[in-house]
């Protein structure tokens, strides 16, 4: 069996802005992935919800 693996969707990390392909894992919450590894989510860089310390 041939994959096909160049017709992935692909999403834009929000804390790396490196693009990441679908991964079978993400299946059924796809929609809401929003970081590419563990590292990124933990590190939260691009998370727009935080507030800026005054």
């Amino acid at each position: 069996m041939a994959h096909h693996k160049l017709t992935l969707p692909t999403k834009t990390c929000i804390a790396c802005a490196r693009p990441f392909a679908w991964r079978k894992k993400w299946a059924r919450d796809w929609d809401s992935v929003k970081y590419c590894s563990e590292r990124c989510r933990r590190d939260g860089k691009g998370e727009t919800d935080k507030t800026p310390a005054s």
